[in-house]
């Protein structure tokens, strides 16, 4: 990376320093465990979050204000993060937040299709992409799937929309490769190496969590690869059409020949639930994002280590106040987060 680009990242980079030392520190969740809901809430609003908190208290009380603060939250962050950034960095930033797109669309159409409230979709929406609030509001009150597509009809996401024939898991699975796609794309536009890095393994860490769990719903090869998402950095087609091929614990056995087997060798044992594995993959991304940020600190890198950081902290807090109203021990919530 040339020195005029390191100059260009110097200022994203300071601010997102600056954000990621007001993150919650790792040592407070284990204490969150020990806290009841009331006491939680008033942690976070006297945090980043109070805002947010003071502001959506009108209308929420107990775990609805918390969601909906928390979503709020990560979406200004984010759109926080597009608005002070420039040229190549404003780029790539707003190409890779397209993802929370790509989640919206699919929360509204997975729950106009379920037949759920609009109150609870909007519970679950994070308008940190391109989509604005007021305009997610609108299409969620359509209240059918087709119409939903259709007011996607100006934005890119309507070439993969308008093929949509009744099949949830397909569309979503479309969705996730146009991002990806697009992505990929953008990178090699701007000849980001170290950005079209971090994208390959993150594809490929979501491959990997797909073929664990289809091929533990014991579905075929063929199947399996029309979920597969290409462009991943170690997984290429050939690695990805042996492992959809292998039976569940021969494929588990050939995962010791990638990178991303120290991720899991510890878990590997235990199939009886993938949430083990799963959280093993997220906390590999985060610990891998970070590490090669540090090699290169004025580059994209530091931003994407502190998105991760943010969603990963918000997660964290989703699973402890939800599993707090479900009366969950504390062994089960603690299993659910990544530390």
């Amino acid at each position: 990376m040339g020195v005029s680009n390191n100059i260009k990242y110097a200022y994203i980079v300071a601010r997102v320093r600056a954000m990621k030392s007001k993150l919650i520190p790792r040592e407070m969740y284990p204490k969150f465990l020990n806290m009841e809901i009331p006491e939680i809430t008033r942690y976070i609003e006297e945090s980043g979050y109070k805002k947010d908190v003071d502001e959506l208290g009108k209308k929420y009380k107990g775990i609805d204000l918390i969601e909906h603060a928390l979503n709020q939250n990560l979406a200004t962050t984010f759109r926080k993060l597009i608005e002070v950034s420039q040229d190549e960095a404003n780029f790539l930033i707003t190409e890779y937040l397209r993802s929370w797109d790509i989640w919206n669309i699919k929360t509204i159409i997975r729950g106009t299709f379920s037949g759920a409230s609009e109150e609870e979709i909007l519970e679950d929406v994070v308008s940190a992409g391109q989509l604005r609030y007021r305009d997610i509001v609108e299409i969620v009150k359509i209240g059918n799937v087709e119409g939903v597509i259709a007011a996607f009809a100006k934005t890119p996401y309507y070439s993969v929309l308008k093929e949509y024939k009744g099949d949830l898991a397909e569309i979503e699975n479309n969705l996730d490769k146009w991002y990806y796609s697009n992505l990929m794309k953008a990178v090699n536009e701007t000849g980001n190496k170290l950005f079209l890095k971090s994208v390959g393994t993150r594809i490929d860490l979501k491959n990997l969590k797909m073929l664990f769990r289809m091929k533990r719903a014991g579905m075929e090869r063929d199947a399996i690869l029309k979920h597969i998402i290409p462009g991943g950095r170690e997984l290429r087609d050939a690695d990805l059409n042996r492992l959809a091929a292998l039976p569940l614990n021969e494929f588990v056995r050939a995962l010791e020949d990638y990178s991303y087997w120290k991720a899991i060798a510890d878990v590997s044992g235990d199939l009886s639930s993938l949430i083990n594995i799963e959280n093993h993959f997220y906390k590999y991304s985060l610990e891998y994002i970070s590490q090669i940020s540090y090699y290169y600190p004025l580059s994209i890198l530091p931003v994407l280590d502190y998105i991760l950081s943010k969603k990963n902290e918000v997660d964290n807090l989703r699973i402890i106040v939800r599993g707090k109203e479900k009366n969950l021990p504390e062994e089960i919530i603690k299993a659910h987060l990544v530390m």
